[in-house]
C-alpha cells in the first residue's frame, strides 16, 4: 500500500482534521485551521509530549513565554544577522526560490529554473530574513519595530534564572515549552509539514559542560524511544548527524530524528548541544548576569544547553501519514487509521443495533458516562458496518454496539479497530475494559 500526500489531505479535509485557512477567500498559502477532529489530535500530541517531559520527569520544569519579547532578544540570539535565507527570482516566470535549493549556481547560466525549466534566468541572490516583522504602539517607525517570535527557546534562556530560582532546581534540569512561532518561510509546502505559522515543542536542558556530552547522548535516545510510545513504528524513523556544513552557528553537534514522509526522509526533530552560546550571548547583550551558583563545589559557571526541539504540527503529520492503512474486509476496501489510542481523537463510539425498543436510551447513558473519562461519540445513522468503518477512518480503537442481547443481560459488544475482534463486555465493567487499553 502506498501513503500518498493526496490521499492524507484528501481524508483530513473530508473528516475535519485540517482545512485550509480562509478557504472562502481562495485561502492563503501555507496557513491551515485545525477542524474538530484535528483539534483534538492536536491536543493529545501536546499533552503526550507535555507528560513525558514533566510529568514523568522531576528535573524538567513547564513554562509559556510571550510571543511578542524585546527586539534585543532576536539581537542577541543572533536571528537578526544570521537568521536569513538566500533568494532568487526567475527574471521569465517570476517564481521565488532559496538559491540553495537549486541544481547548481544561480549565477551559472547553465543553471536551469526549477519553474519553467529556461536557464540563465536567475537574478543574484539576496539574503532574507524570515522573522515577520511588527510595530507596537500606535506609530510605524524604526523605534517601535518588533517581531514575531520564530521559535520558542529564546524565552526559556531569558527566564532561566527565574525558573530555577522559583522552582528550586539544581543544575542539571530542564524547561519545557509549548507554544506558536511565526517564520516567513519562502518555500514552504507538503500540507503542514512547513507552513508559516506552527507549534513548536522545546525542551532546553542546562548541565554542567562537562557533562554536556553525556547528556546529549541521553536525550537523543529518550526522544526516540518517546515515539514508540506515540505508536510511531520504528523503522520509520532514523538520526541523521548534522556535519561541519549543516551545523547551526549555535551547536556544537547536532542530530535529527527522522521519518520517511511520503515526499522522502524529512526532519521530525532535533536535538543539539548548543553549547554555552545562548546564555553567553543573553547575558553580554542584557548587562544581567546568568551564571549558575553551584552551591556543593561553590562554582559558577553559565550551563551549557541540550535542547531538543519539536514540532507539533509534523508530529501530528506524523501520526496521520504512520496510521494510514487500506484493508480488505468482505471483498471491500476499508481504510482506517491505526493511531495508538494515546493519540486517538475519539477513543469509543457507541452505536444502538436499531433505533427502538430503547436500545438508543441505553446507549446514550453509556455515553454519559463514558464522557468524564475519555471523548466518545453517539451514532446512530445508517447501517452498522457503516457506522463502523466511519469511526476506522478518523482512527477511533473502539465501537461499542448495543443490542438485543444488551437488553436481556446488560452487556455490549466491543468491536476493535485494528483486529476486527468482538468482545462481550458487561456494562458494570465497560469503563475499566476500555481505560486499560487506551491509557497512556
Amino acid at each position: 500500500m502506498t501513503v500518498t500526500m493526496d490521499k492524507i489531505v484528501s481524508l483530513a479535509k473530508r473528516r475535519g482534521f485540517v482545512y485550509p485557512s480562509s478557504e472562502i477567500y481562495g485561502g492563503i498559502n501555507a496557513c491551515w485551521d485545525y477542524g474538530p477532529l484535528g483539534i483534538r489530535l492536536k491536543n493529545n500530541v501536546k499533552a503526550a509530549w507535555w507528560r513525558a517531559m514533566t510529568q514523568l520527569r522531576d528535573d524538567v520544569e513547564g513554562i509559556d513565554a510571550a510571543i511578542l519579547m524585546s527586539p534585543e532578544v532576536w539581537v542577541a540570539s543572533g536571528h537578526v544577522e544570521n537568521f536569513t535565507d538566500p533568494l532568487v527570482d526567475c527574471r521569465e516566470c517570476k517564481a521565488r526560490f532559496r538559491a540553495d535549493h537549486l541544481k547548481g549556481d544561480p549565477t551559472d547560466e547553465n543553471t536551469p529554473c526549477p519553474n519553467c525549466g529556461r536557464k540563465g534566468t536567475m537574478t543574484e541572490p539576496r539574503l532574507f530574513n524570515l522573522m515577520f516583522k511588527t510595530f507596537m504602539g500606535p506609530v510605524e517607525e524604526d523605534a517601535n519595530v518588533i517581531y514575531l517570535r520564530p521559535e520558542t527557546a529564546q524565552g526559556i534562556y531569558v527566564n532561566f534564572l527565574n525558573v530555577q530560582t522559583s522552582s528550586r532546581q539544581k543544575v542539571p534540569f530542564g524547561i519545557a515549552q509549548i507554544g506558536k512561532a511565526f517564520r516567513n518561510e519562502i518555500t514552504p509546502g507538503n500540507f503542514i509539514f512547513r507552513t508559516r505559522e506552527f507549534e513548536q515543542m522545546e525542551m532546553q536542558f542546562f548541565v554542567k559542560p562537562d557533562t554536556a556530552d553525556e547528556w546529549f547522548e541521553h536525550w537523543k535516545e529518550q526522544r526516540l524511544q518517546w515515539y514508540d510510545t506515540i505508536g510511531i513504528r520504528r523503522e520509520k524513523l532514523r538520526f541523521h548527524e548534522h556535519g561541519p556544513n549543516e551545523l547551526a552557528h549555535y551547536a556544537r553537534a547536532a542530530y535529527d530524528i527522522e521519518y520517511e514522509f511520503p515526499f522522502g526522509w524529512q526532519e521530525l526533530e532535533g536535538i543539539h548541544n548548543r553549547g554555552d552560546f545562548d546564555l553567553t550571548r543573553h547575558q553580554e547583550h542584557s548587562k544581567k548576569k546568568l551564571e549558575y551558583f553551584d552551591e556543593p563545589t561553590k562554582e559558577r559557571f553559565l550551563p551549557y544547553i541540550v535542547e531538543t526541539s519539536a514540532g507539533c504540527d509534523r508530529t501530528l503529520l506524523t501520526a496521520l501519514v504512520d496510521a494510514y492503512r487500506i484493508d480488505e474486509q468482505d471483498g471491500d476496501e476499508r481504510t482506517y487509521l491505526a493511531f495508538h489510542p494515546t493519540l486517538a481523537p475519539i477513543k469509543a463510539a457507541v452505536f444502538p443495533l436499531v433505533k427502538k425498543e430503547g436500545m438508543p436510551d441505553i446507549a446514550h447513558k453509556i455515553v454519559d458516562e463514558l464522557r468524564p473519562y475519555m471523548e466518545v461519540f453517539y451514532d446512530e445513522k445508517g447501517a452498522v458496518g457503516r457506522r463502523y468503518r466511519r469511526m476506522d477512518e478518523i482512527g477511533t480503537p473502539y465501537c461499542i454496539t448495543v443490542d438485543t442481547e444488551t437488553l436481556e443481560n446488560d452487556s455490549v459488544t466491543v468491536r476493535a479497530r485494528d483486529t476486527l475482534e468482538q468482545d462481550r463486555v458487561n456494562l458494570s465493567e465497560l469503563r475499566g475494559f476500555l481505560e486499560k487499553r487506551i491509557r497512556p
